[in-house]
Protein backbone atom coordinates (compact mmCIF):
# COMPACT_ATOMS: atom_id res chain seq x y z
CA UNK A 1 0.00 0.00 0.00
CA UNK A 2 1.11 3.35 -0.81
CA UNK A 3 0.65 6.97 -1.38
CA UNK A 4 0.64 7.92 -4.87
CA UNK A 5 3.30 10.24 -6.10
CA UNK A 6 1.85 9.96 -10.29
CA UNK A 7 -1.75 11.70 -12.06
CA UNK A 8 -3.90 8.36 -12.75
CA UNK A 9 -6.51 7.83 -14.58
CA UNK A 10 -9.87 8.39 -13.00
CA UNK A 11 -11.94 5.14 -14.08
CA UNK A 12 -15.69 6.47 -15.47
CA UNK A 13 -17.25 4.74 -12.41
CA UNK A 14 -15.37 6.84 -10.08
CA UNK A 15 -16.17 9.92 -12.02
CA UNK A 16 -19.72 9.03 -11.73
CA UNK A 17 -19.89 8.25 -7.94
CA UNK A 18 -18.01 11.71 -7.41
CA UNK A 19 -21.38 13.12 -8.83
CA UNK A 20 -19.20 16.40 -10.06
CA UNK A 21 -16.84 16.48 -7.14
CA UNK A 22 -13.21 17.04 -8.18
CA UNK A 23 -11.15 14.55 -6.90
CA UNK A 24 -7.43 13.43 -5.59
CA UNK A 25 -6.20 9.76 -5.44
CA UNK A 26 -4.57 9.23 -1.81
CA UNK A 27 -4.18 5.33 -1.33
CA UNK A 28 -2.84 2.68 -3.77
CA UNK A 29 -2.90 -0.67 -2.54
CA UNK A 30 -1.70 -3.70 -4.05
CA UNK A 31 -4.54 -5.49 -5.70
CA UNK A 32 -4.67 -2.28 -7.94
CA UNK A 33 -7.24 -0.54 -5.85
CA UNK A 34 -7.23 2.93 -5.33
CA UNK A 35 -8.94 5.07 -2.95
CA UNK A 36 -10.04 9.21 -4.45
CA UNK A 37 -11.02 11.60 -1.95
CA UNK A 38 -13.40 14.11 -3.49
CA UNK A 39 -13.75 17.82 -2.82
CA UNK A 40 -16.80 17.76 -0.56
CA UNK A 41 -16.26 15.29 1.94
CA UNK A 42 -15.94 12.01 1.19
CA UNK A 43 -13.36 9.05 -0.01
CA UNK A 44 -14.50 6.57 -3.07
CA UNK A 45 -12.69 3.06 -3.16
CA UNK A 46 -12.60 1.40 -6.24
CA UNK A 47 -10.84 -1.73 -7.23
CA UNK A 48 -10.73 -4.86 -9.14
CA UNK A 49 -12.94 -7.51 -7.33
CA UNK A 50 -10.72 -9.12 -4.20
CA UNK A 51 -10.99 -12.94 -3.25
CA UNK A 52 -9.44 -12.09 0.37
CA UNK A 53 -11.59 -9.62 1.59
CA UNK A 54 -14.06 -7.82 -0.40
CA UNK A 55 -15.41 -3.98 -0.39
CA UNK A 56 -19.19 -5.73 0.62
CA UNK A 57 -17.85 -7.49 3.70
CA UNK A 58 -15.96 -3.80 4.93
CA UNK A 59 -19.07 -1.86 4.09
CA UNK A 60 -21.30 -4.84 6.12
CA UNK A 61 -18.65 -4.39 9.02
CA UNK A 62 -17.84 -0.53 9.39
CA UNK A 63 -22.09 -0.61 9.82
CA UNK A 64 -21.73 -3.14 12.72
CA UNK A 65 -18.04 -1.28 13.80
CA UNK A 66 -19.61 2.20 14.09
CA UNK A 67 -22.14 1.67 16.64
CA UNK A 68 -19.39 1.16 19.27
CA UNK A 69 -16.16 2.80 17.92
CA UNK A 70 -15.13 5.74 15.64
CA UNK A 71 -14.92 4.20 11.58
CA UNK A 72 -16.01 5.83 8.45
CA UNK A 73 -19.97 5.84 7.47
CA UNK A 74 -20.81 4.08 4.64
CA UNK A 75 -22.50 5.77 1.70
CA UNK A 76 -22.88 3.24 -1.01
CA UNK A 77 -20.90 -0.08 -2.21
CA UNK A 78 -21.37 -2.11 -4.76
CA UNK A 79 -19.64 -3.98 -7.75
CA UNK A 80 -20.22 -4.70 -11.19
CA UNK A 81 -18.75 -8.28 -11.61
CA UNK A 82 -15.15 -7.14 -11.97
CA UNK A 83 -14.46 -4.00 -10.17
CA UNK A 84 -16.37 -2.97 -6.96
CA UNK A 85 -16.99 0.16 -5.21
CA UNK A 86 -17.41 1.78 -1.45
CA UNK A 87 -18.33 5.06 -0.50
CA UNK A 88 -17.46 6.57 2.61
CA UNK A 89 -18.11 10.15 4.45
CA UNK A 90 -14.80 11.49 5.31
CA UNK A 91 -13.65 11.73 8.98
CA UNK A 92 -11.31 14.84 10.02
CA UNK A 93 -8.18 12.87 10.84
CA UNK A 94 -5.14 12.00 8.99
CA UNK A 95 -3.62 8.98 8.48
CA UNK A 96 -0.45 7.85 10.69
CA UNK A 97 1.11 7.82 7.61
CA UNK A 98 1.09 11.50 6.53
CA UNK A 99 4.09 13.23 6.28
CA UNK A 100 3.85 14.96 9.33
CA UNK A 101 3.78 11.51 11.21
CA UNK A 102 6.32 9.92 9.49
CA UNK A 103 8.29 12.86 10.27
CA UNK A 104 7.19 12.11 13.98
CA UNK A 105 7.11 8.92 14.53
CA UNK A 106 7.65 8.51 18.67
CA UNK A 107 4.01 10.38 18.51
CA UNK A 108 2.07 7.97 15.81
CA UNK A 109 3.44 4.92 17.07
CA UNK A 110 2.12 6.20 20.55
CA UNK A 111 -1.16 6.85 19.19
CA UNK A 112 -1.41 3.69 16.80
CA UNK A 113 -0.52 1.55 19.84
CA UNK A 114 -3.57 3.70 22.59
CA UNK A 115 -5.86 3.41 19.52
CA UNK A 116 -5.72 -0.27 19.06
CA UNK A 117 -6.03 -0.92 22.23
CA UNK A 118 -8.93 1.32 22.48
CA UNK A 119 -10.46 -0.70 19.48
CA UNK A 120 -10.19 -3.62 21.39
CA UNK A 121 -11.89 -2.39 24.34
CA UNK A 122 -14.66 -0.70 22.49
CA UNK A 123 -16.48 -3.83 20.24
CA UNK A 124 -18.13 -6.36 22.07
CA UNK A 125 -17.03 -9.76 21.60
CA UNK A 126 -20.16 -10.98 22.37
CA UNK A 127 -22.30 -9.25 19.39
CA UNK A 128 -19.69 -9.74 16.72
CA UNK A 129 -21.11 -12.04 14.29
CA UNK A 130 -17.29 -11.87 12.03
CA UNK A 131 -14.44 -13.94 12.94
CA UNK A 132 -10.82 -13.73 12.25
CA UNK A 133 -9.65 -16.55 13.49
CA UNK A 134 -6.77 -18.75 12.86
CA UNK A 135 -9.11 -21.61 11.27
CA UNK A 136 -10.98 -18.75 9.42
CA UNK A 137 -8.15 -17.57 7.67
CA UNK A 138 -6.60 -20.54 6.96
CA UNK A 139 -9.46 -21.50 4.92
CA UNK A 140 -9.96 -18.30 3.34
CA UNK A 141 -6.33 -18.81 1.90
CA UNK A 142 -6.66 -22.44 1.03
CA UNK A 143 -9.99 -21.12 -1.13
CA UNK A 144 -7.36 -18.80 -2.31
CA UNK A 145 -5.02 -21.44 -3.43
CA UNK A 146 -2.44 -20.84 -0.71
CA UNK A 147 -0.99 -23.35 1.56
CA UNK A 148 -0.76 -22.70 4.58
CA UNK A 149 2.58 -24.31 6.33
CA UNK A 150 2.07 -27.20 8.42
CA UNK A 151 4.09 -24.99 11.71
CA UNK A 152 1.01 -22.59 11.23
CA UNK A 153 -1.16 -25.27 12.03
CA UNK A 154 -0.63 -25.22 16.05
CA UNK A 155 -1.44 -21.62 17.43
CA UNK A 156 -0.85 -20.79 20.47
CA UNK A 157 -3.53 -21.19 23.15
CA UNK A 158 -5.33 -17.88 22.60
CA UNK A 159 -4.57 -14.48 24.49
CA UNK A 160 -7.42 -12.64 24.65
CA UNK A 161 -10.11 -12.33 22.31
CA UNK A 162 -11.12 -9.00 21.48
CA UNK A 163 -12.87 -7.71 18.17
CA UNK A 164 -9.42 -7.55 15.74
CA UNK A 165 -9.38 -4.59 12.87
CA UNK A 166 -8.37 -7.36 10.77
CA UNK A 167 -5.40 -5.15 8.85
CA UNK A 168 -4.46 -3.49 11.77
CA UNK A 169 -0.86 -1.79 10.04
CA UNK A 170 -0.33 1.76 11.43
CA UNK A 171 -1.79 3.34 8.17
CA UNK A 172 -4.95 2.24 8.78
CA UNK A 173 -5.14 4.48 12.24
CA UNK A 174 -6.52 8.15 11.67
CA UNK A 175 -5.19 10.91 14.36
CA UNK A 176 -6.60 14.26 15.03
CA UNK A 177 -4.32 17.06 14.70
CA UNK A 178 -2.70 16.71 18.22
CA UNK A 179 -1.60 13.19 17.26
CA UNK A 180 -4.57 11.41 19.47
CA UNK A 181 -5.63 8.05 17.91
CA UNK A 182 -9.28 9.13 16.35
CA UNK A 183 -10.67 6.59 14.34
CA UNK A 184 -9.94 3.02 11.84
CA UNK A 185 -10.39 2.42 8.20
CA UNK A 186 -10.25 -0.21 6.34
CA UNK A 187 -12.09 -2.75 8.25
CA UNK A 188 -12.63 -5.64 5.59
CA UNK A 189 -11.31 -8.32 7.61
CA UNK A 190 -12.76 -7.13 11.09
CA UNK A 191 -13.71 -10.35 13.17
CA UNK A 192 -13.14 -12.55 16.56
CA UNK A 193 -9.59 -13.34 17.04
CA UNK A 194 -6.17 -13.24 19.42
CA UNK A 195 -5.68 -9.60 20.66
CA UNK A 196 -2.20 -10.85 19.51
CA UNK A 197 -3.44 -11.29 15.69
CA UNK A 198 -3.43 -7.30 15.64
CA UNK A 199 -0.61 -6.39 18.07
CA UNK A 200 1.73 -8.62 15.68
CA UNK A 201 1.00 -6.98 12.68
CA UNK A 202 0.50 -3.38 13.86
CA UNK A 203 3.70 -3.33 15.32
CA UNK A 204 5.82 -5.41 12.47
CA UNK A 205 4.42 -2.26 10.18
CA UNK A 206 6.12 -0.03 12.14
CA UNK A 207 9.41 -1.31 10.79
CA UNK A 208 7.92 -0.75 7.05
CA UNK A 209 6.36 2.55 7.71
CA UNK A 210 8.87 4.40 10.49
CA UNK A 211 12.21 2.56 10.23
CA UNK A 212 13.19 -0.23 12.82
CA UNK A 213 13.03 -0.11 16.25
CA UNK A 214 9.33 1.03 17.02
CA UNK A 215 7.94 -1.91 16.68
CA UNK A 216 8.03 -2.36 21.14
CA UNK A 217 7.08 0.93 21.40
CA UNK A 218 4.06 0.41 20.13
CA UNK A 219 3.23 -2.79 22.06
CA UNK A 220 3.92 -0.48 25.26
CA UNK A 221 1.56 1.77 24.02
CA UNK A 222 -1.03 -1.09 23.65
CA UNK A 223 -0.54 -1.32 27.41
CA UNK A 224 1.14 -5.14 27.22
CA UNK A 225 4.79 -6.41 27.35
CA UNK A 226 6.06 -8.48 24.37
CA UNK A 227 5.10 -11.75 23.52
CA UNK A 228 7.31 -12.89 21.63
CA UNK A 229 6.07 -16.48 20.75
CA UNK A 230 2.47 -15.00 19.90
CA UNK A 231 4.36 -12.40 17.53
CA UNK A 232 6.02 -14.57 15.98
CA UNK A 233 3.42 -16.87 15.33
CA UNK A 234 1.02 -14.39 14.25
CA UNK A 235 3.69 -12.51 12.07
CA UNK A 236 4.28 -15.84 10.35
CA UNK A 237 0.42 -16.26 9.77
CA UNK A 238 0.18 -13.06 8.19
CA UNK A 239 3.01 -13.28 5.83
CA UNK A 240 1.64 -16.72 5.10
CA UNK A 241 -1.76 -16.13 4.34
Amino acid sequence: MSIPTTELPIPHKVRELAQGAGLDPVWLNEAGGITWRTDDGRFVKYGPRDDEVSMASEAVRMAWAGAYARVPRVLDSGDDGTHEWLVTAALPGESAVAPRWIADPETAVTAVGRGLRMLHDALPVGDCPFEWTVSVRSANARRRGIRVPAALHDAPPIDRFVVCHGDACVPNTLLDDQGAPLAHVDLGALGIGDRWADIAVASMSTAWNYGPGWEDALIDAYGVRPDRARLAYYRDLWDAT
